[in-house]
């Protein structure tokens, strides 16, 4: 709270009569990132995608959100960390804007499985859908949180590799 007096040129106590605590403070930062944040993200996920190039497809979003994070870094911080608090309104919202996401992830996924005649799709897809939402937001952390060195565009191609080769050929 102090920090957010020091930066607006107030007193801590005229940030208190406009936020109660932190997550009041947070909630407002979160709305008013939230529409920016999420448009991003779903902005990185194709409407009509081509499987043919799974690689490039996987490593074009990927380097999307990583683009968006980067952008963004302060919000994705609050973000990333939201979990540390699992009972906290701010990790509320992220969850309900990370399901949102999920159910997009889902329809993707489904559309790809039934490219390649996948059996049990509805079963599966939520499983890669899960698996794909993480990968991405551990990259947003490998570089947001935890600064280490690489651009989105050489995380995303590497991890685009992993993800379709495998270890031992990315």
């Amino acid at each position: 709270m102090q920090a957010v007096a020091d930066a607006a040129g107030v007193t801590k106590p005229v940030v208190y009569e406009c936020f109660k605590n932190r997550d009041e403070l947070l909630l407002a930062l979160l709305s008013r990132e939230e529409t920016r944040l999420f448009d991003a993200v779903i902005a990185a996920l194709p409407n009509m995608p081509d499987f043919e190039n799974l690689e490039a497809l996987i490593g074009q979003g990927l380097t999307a959100f990583l683009t968006a994070a980067t952008e963004a870094p302060d919000s994705w911080r609050v973000v990333f960390e939201s979990s540390r608090n699992s009972d906290s309104p701010v990790a509320k919202r992220v969850r309900a804007a990370r399901e949102t996401i999920l159910g997009r992830l889902r329809d993707l996924v489904v559309m790809y499985l039934s490219t390649i005649n996948v059996e049990d799709t509805e079963r599966k897809a939520p499983v890669l859908a899960e698996l794909l939402a993480s990968i991405c937001e551990s990259c947003g952390r490998m570089i947001i949180v935890e600064k280490l060195p690489w651009t989105p565009e050489d995380l995303a191609e590497y991890v685009s590799r992993l993800m379709t080769l495998g270890v031992k050929r990315a």
